[in-house]
């Protein structure tokens, strides 16, 4: 499993994912799952994957693929615009499925394959989308301002309620860090290291590209912290009355 979040703010665009593969509790591995496509000033991308792990690097490989290729109409560095990235994106997964679908359901293997795509095309404005298994998509909303892939449901109350559109994006990834903090200490298949991107509005470029690792201060003095101000806060929360 994984857990990977992305933000489209105001300020920009913030993403973090983990880095956790397994396969039950004896094949467990490290594979990033951050993806950074970057022409600094013209066009910035971020790919994030959950789901099977084959499905998802074979998606990164087919779009790494055609943008190589002088003969692809469409790449992820020729699209005008990120809806158009995101239907490539939705094509390749679709390829993949064509190919490779009916033999894994031979052997009993869902086709399972998420992606949240972010980032900034010269011309428009940060766009957030998520893709499905099946190639379709949606796109974020100033009501919904993020999407979550993989192990979602423990990091899932902070960001709601924390993230609005006019968060500032040290906030927004503090957040990220605090909702990341959550999953890992309540699945065992979402863990170090992470990476964690910021994209500001109009740059069309990386600002920040953090790794993550159990050593980096900040993160440690977060997991302690906000762990210390639940255990305050709950204490000072007043008992039911109900005798």
């Amino acid at each position: 499993m994984t857990y990977c979040v992305g933000m489209n703010l105001d300020d920009g665009l913030v993403f973090l994912s983990d880095s956790r593969t397994n396969a039950g509790v004896d094949n467990i591995n490290t594979f990033r799952k951050m993806n950074v496509f970057e022409r600094p000033g013209e066009r910035v991308m971020l790919l994030m994957t959950s789901g099977n792990l084959a499905i998802t690097q074979t998606v990164v490989t087919l779009l790494k693929e055609q943008m190589a290729s002088h003969d692809a109409k469409l790449s992820l560095w020729n699209v005008p615009n990120m809806f158009e990235a995101a239907r490539v994106v939705g094509d390749a997964m679709r390829e993949v499925y064509r190919r490779d679908a009916e033999a894994l359901q031979h052997f009993g293997v869902d086709f399972s394959a998420n992606v949240v795509l972010g980032g900034q095309i010269f011309g428009e404005s940060p766009r957030l989308f998520q893709v499905y298994s099946a190639g379709n998509f949606i796109e974020s909303t100033e009501e919904t301002p993020y999407f979550q892939i993989g192990e979602t449901k423990y990091g899932k109350p902070i960001i709601d309620r924390v993230l609005r559109p006019e968060t500032p994006l040290p906030v927004a990834a503090k957040c990220a860090l605090i909702s990341m903090d959550s999953t890992i200490r309540s699945n065992l298949s979402v863990g170090l290291p992470l990476d964690l991107v910021v994209v500001r509005t109009n740059e069309c470029k990386v600002a920040i590209h953090q790794k993550v690792d159990a050593e980096d201060p900040y993160f440690r003095m977060i997991r302690s912290r906000w762990g210390e101000a639940l255990r305050e806060a709950f204490v000072h929360l007043p008992e039911p009355d109900w005798q």
